[in-house]
């Protein structure tokens, strides 16, 4: 593997782990703060927010520098914040360094993105993407689960310091391997701020941020659908969140094989299609011990065959400001989290069971198949316009 992208994948390694690891510990956190499990839900608040936040400030200010600077830059802001949340003291402490540990997240992910198809092979960008992702996909493998067993077993605060140690190895990897990458960018804030006025962008942005709520509509209640709906013990929810996590590890390869041989709108809106048959399917098989995990693991792999596809739309539609275009599509994978999780949330409040909540997912991603028709459709209509303006 190019060391370059390593250095890329460690670092998503360390965003993964510190995003995810929090659901698992919630509860220690809770009592080490003597609040609720729902007040100490704020923490995965403030950090989605971070995100949404950071993603096109730490972006457009970074415009100037080199890839390789910014994300170093990038890297150190994440480490120091992650490493001191863990000597947080109360509430509004952790809130504040949860906040500000996210910041950097967006432009990370976003930045690195446009780095990793610069750095692999002429035609297997996709690949490159990929194992930046496999970073965020391998910490929902093993990171996120020993980060769980650690902070359950010893303290809360180790999850946070293995984080620290993960930015580290990211900083030294990012120095000595990273080369120095010029990007397209224009080279200033305001010039990286023209591409909001691009339709396009806005309706990919709307695509990822429902689209991909679909997934989140699931995920966020796996644990009851494991217990309540199939019947397991509390204990085999650590293995089922495993068997997600390796499901993620190949979808996120196979999404970017499929990029090969299809267009990036077409492998999107298969993905999409793919989505919302195994969410309804799901409701009709959750019931079964077995079958429930496996569509547990063919469900974390069709959700993230997506990231790469995606990623790479947003890119190429955001031609000149192309760091800023793939960071906003890690914001509106944040406020996909939060959505996904609200809405499902809304039918099993009112009593529709555990399995609505696929419910709500499939449709979320039946209205990303509509947004991406709907790209293609503009698409067509400006091909057709160009063409006749040429004949004249």
């Amino acid at each position: 593997m190019n060391k370059a992208l390593l250095s890329l994948a460690i670092g998503g390694f360390g965003i993964g782990l510190t995003e995810f690891v929090i659901m698992g510990i919630l509860p220690d956190v809770a009592n080490a703060f003597s609040v609720s499990i729902p007040t100490a839900g704020h923490f995965i608040s403030a950090y989605a927010l971070g995100v949404v936040v950071g993603a096109p400030i730490l972006t457009g200010f970074a415009s100037k520098w080199n890839s390789n600077k910014a994300l170093i830059g990038l890297m150190i802001w994440f480490t120091v914040f992650n490493t001191l949340s863990a000597f947080a003291t109360g509430y509004y402490s952790f809130l504040t360094l949860r906040f500000l540990a996210a910041l950097p997240h967006g432009a990370f992910f976003g930045i690195g993105a446009v780095v990793a198809g610069k750095l692999a092979n002429e035609g297997k960008e996709a690949q490159g993407i990929a194992i930046m992702f496999s970073g965020l996909t391998i910490a929902n493998l093993l990171g996120v689960p020993l980060g769980t067993y650690l902070g359950k077993h010893f303290n809360w605060s180790i999850s946070f310091l293995m984080v620290g140690v993960v930015g580290i190895l990211t900083v030294i990897g990012l120095k000595f391997w990273m080369p120095s990458i010029k990007t397209s960018s224009e080279g200033t804030f305001k010039s990286e701020f023209k591409v909001f006025k691009r339709l396009e962008l806005w309706l990919i942005i709307l695509l990822t941020t429902i689209g991909t709520g679909g997934f989140f509509a699931w995920y966020s209640y796996i644990a009851p659908l494991i217990t309540d709906v199939a019947g397991y013990s509390s204990s085999t929810v650590p293995y089922a969140m495993i068997i997600a996590g390796l499901g993620m590890v190949i979808g996120n390869f196979i999404g970017a094989k499929l990029t090969e041989k299809f267009s990036l709108l077409t492998t999107v809106t298969l993905v999409l299609f793919t989505m919302v048959f195994c969410l309804i399917l799901n409701t009709y098989l959750a019931h079964n011990k077995i079958l429930v995990l496996l569509m547990t693991f063919l469900i974390g792999a069709v959700s993230f065959a997506i990231s790469t596809p995606i990623q790479m739309l947003i890119i190429k539609s955001a031609k000149g400001s192309e760091r800023l275009g793939s960071s906003l599509n890690q914001s509106a994978f944040n406020i996909g989290n939060a959505s996904g999780a609200y809405f499902a949330g809304l039918p099993i409040a009112m009593g529709y069971g555990f399995t609505s909540a696929d419910w709500v997912g499939a449709a979320m991603a039946a209205c990303g198949i509509v947004i991406a028709f709907t790209i293609s459709v503009l698409r067509k209509n400006k091909t057709k316009k160009e063409a006749i303006i040429n004949t004249k």
